[in-house]
């Protein structure tokens, strides 16, 4: 089959061929493994799809308060059916992942209570959440909520020896962030998670632990409520989304906890009963049916993009022997104009904005500026391929998602053919 005129239009170097096919190769093994926890995922989410009966009928739109929005009761079910949890809230009018989580936050925490992030400070946008930079109106610590965080080990882990140091009789929530985030660690496993829940629930079996799921989802055969968590939030234009949800966010966890959730997005006495889907029942389903298998894509991409830029001496993160518990391949590439290099070449390869060049700008909720390659049919969809990251030293480029392999392998020639024009490589 002749690609010639393929690797003409977008001006690709042929000389990376031989190099990307042997990688290929060393990765069969770890290619092997993401089929079969997708195969599992792709089952998990008929069975629930069969379990509650969806029916045509879940996709009429409705009006008005929503009391005939049948749709958007099913999708919960669904939702609460697949992460095993005792309900679910799973709404166009949470707006980002970012949103979900902080719903969840000011549900379940009032003036006095204590929170505490066993895993770090969070990521940058819930940084400005709790208050911690930014001083937004608003913020949790505005509202009298107290915060504390507990700093990973050296090996970049979860300090699980520490965790009773900081976890008390008064501390109300433990948050728990299983992906990378902007940091220089990678996700944390569902094990990892599991070990941390059961040092929690030993210092005090009232906290309640809140995972952030975000790019974790569909990674591994559990979520982190099978391991004791009592709530999890994320985003549907994210893994759950399977490219094909145009918005929304999701929070799963105990009926109580959900009740408090549900209250706060809308009002106590309405809960859940009200608010439509406007119709998003199809895509939201039909995206979750994906789920598993761009998972399973975004991730090989990941891999082989850590498998040919630790080969030319880059450090990765995660590296390729590491446990895989998101979608998220960071490069560590300590120069600015490397990573916009990087982002813009991931542009090249987007099937929407193509022709655009990002840029690093000042975005909501960042303390720096940021640079996002993001050109997909849904704005702003990490399940689709995207590249950012924030210019700050060591100057780290995030690649998560990619609906299909091949678009993947676009994008990793370009960047490899762009960084070679500049001497990088």
């Amino acid at each position: 089959m002749n690609f010639d005129s393929i690797y003409n239009f977008f001006n690709l170097d042929k000389s990376f061929e031989e190099l990307i096919k042997s990688k290929e190769n060393e990765l069969k093994g770890n290619f092997e493994i993401l089929e079969e926890i997708s195969e599992f995922n792709q089952l998990k989410v008929l069975k629930a799809f069969n379990k509650n009966k969806l029916s045509t009928q879940d996709f009429i739109s409705a009006t008005g308060y929503g009391y005939a929005d049948v749709g958007r009761a099913k999708v919960e079910a669904i939702f609460a059916d697949i992460f095993k949890a005792e309900d679910a809230l799973v709404r166009p009018s949470i707006v980002a992942g970012t949103h979900a989580l902080s719903l969840v936050l000011f549900s379940l925490l009032n003036y006095g209570d204590k929170m505490v992030a066993i895993t770090d400070d969070p990521y940058d946008t819930m940084q400005q959440v709790i208050g911690i930079v930014g001083n937004k109106k608003g913020n949790l610590l505005s509202k009298g909520i107290k915060y504390k965080k507990l700093d990973l080990d050296d090996n970049l882990l979860i300090d699980y020896k520490n965790i009773s140091q900081v976890v008390d009789k008064d501390t109300k929530l433990a948050l728990i962030q299983r992906s990378t985030g902007y940091t220089e660690r990678r996700a944390f496993t569902i094990d990892e998670i599991e070990r941390a829940i059961i040092e929690i629930k030993k210092a005090n079996p009232k906290t309640i632990v809140f995972v952030d799921n975000c790019y974790g989802e569909f990674t591994e055969d559990k979520e982190p409520i099978e391991v004791g968590a009592d709530i999890l939030a994320g985003s549907l234009i994210k893994n759950l989304g399977g490219g094909i949800a145009i918005t929304g966010g999701y929070i799963c966890g105990k009926k109580d906890l959900i009740e408090y959730c549900s209250n706060t997005l809308t009002a106590p006495g309405i809960g859940k009963d009200e608010g439509l889907s406007f119709g998003t029942s199809r895509s939201v389903l039909q995206g979750l049916y994906f789920a598993p298998h761009i998972v399973k894509e975004a991730i090989k991409v990941g891999m082989l993009f850590a498998k040919i830029f630790d080969s030319f001496g880059y450090e990765v993160i995660p590296k390729i022997n590491d446990p895989q518990s998101d979608v998220v391949q960071a490069i560590k590439f300590k120069d600015p104009n490397k990573v916009i290099t990087f982002c813009k070449s991931i542009q090249e390869a987007s099937t929407v904005d193509s022709y655009l060049i990002p840029e690093p700008f000042p975005m909501p909720g960042y303390e720096d500026p940021v640079i996002m390659a993001s050109g997909g049919f849904v704005e702003g969809a990490t399940s689709e391929l995207s590249a950012d990251g924030p210019l700050r030293s060591p100057y780290i480029a995030y690649l998560q998602g990619g609906l299909n392999y091949y678009q993947g392998m676009l994008a990793l020639k370009l960047v490899l053919s762009n960084f070679k024009k500049q001497g990088y490589i």
